[in-house]
């Protein structure tokens, strides 16, 4: 039985400044996209990778990452949707009727290029021990307020009980079909599962997995990941 992952990576990612997707933008050298699917199959979970690509990328992308795969695997590559949630069912249908043996389905940030393999291989690791849904997961090191539309603190929720959440989301992949044909919104995966009454289990995220956005986090990628220390 095969683990899928899906990588929706058609965001156009203007917070950069790059002048291109997100996912194409290199970090030292090397695109965000082609860290990210380095480090998937890195893992020796995943058997094929279906990225959705922006549009006018596809053949790009698929030049990128075509021999990425280890022996027995493939990356396929799609054109993906205007939405994250459109690219990530693109992909979802697309694994489906390619490869009918998919049983475990990974959803990946191509942002969090430097997620170390070990945490994809612990989110699999989890599902097929038999969790529906299964998410890496970070302590709130900050403290944390909710306010109201005028900005003003109407509370401050107990950190102990917060995480940070990162990917690969992991999911059996009926789970996630099932979410997906219900018709829910949420801001993740994880969300879209939990709303169709799911119990979400979480596993140790780390650090490395951070997203990167702005050209902030891009700089600090560039520092933290030069002269070999990935």
């Amino acid at each position: 039985m095969s683990v899928v992952a899906l990588v929706p990576a058609a965001g156009r990612g203007e917070r950069l400044g790059y002048g291109m997707p997100k996912a194409l933008v290199p970090v030292n050298g090397v695109p965000l996209l082609t860290r990210a699917v380095q480090g998937l199959f890195a893992s020796g979970h995943v058997q094929h990778v279906v990225i959705a690509a922006p549009p006018s990328d596809v053949d790009s992308v698929h030049t990128a990452t075509a021999s990425l795969a280890p022996a027995g695997g493939a990356v396929h590559v799609l054109s993906g949707g205007a939405e994250r949630t459109d690219s990530v069912r693109l992909a979802l249908e697309h694994a489906l009727s390619v490869i009918p043996d998919t049983a475990i389905v990974l959803v990946h940030d191509a942002a969090r290029a430097f997620t170390p393999p070990q945490v994809i291989a612990g989110v699999v690791t989890a599902v097929r021990d038999g969790h529906d849904a299964v998410i890496p997961v970070l302590p709130v090191a900050d403290t944390i307020k909710q306010v109201d539309e005028a900005g003003v603190v109407v509370a401050t929720p107990d950190r102990a009980g917060l995480r940070v959440v990162q990917t690969p989301q992991g999911f059996r992949a009926e789970t996630l079909r099932a979410a997906y044909r219900a018709g829910v919104a949420a801001t993740d995966d994880a969300g879209l599962v939990e709303k169709n009454g799911v119990l979400v289990h979480t596993v140790p995220g780390h650090a490395h997995a951070m997203k990167i956005t702005t050209p902030f986090d891009l700089a600090v990628a560039e520092a933290l990941f030069s002269g070999g220390h990935e």
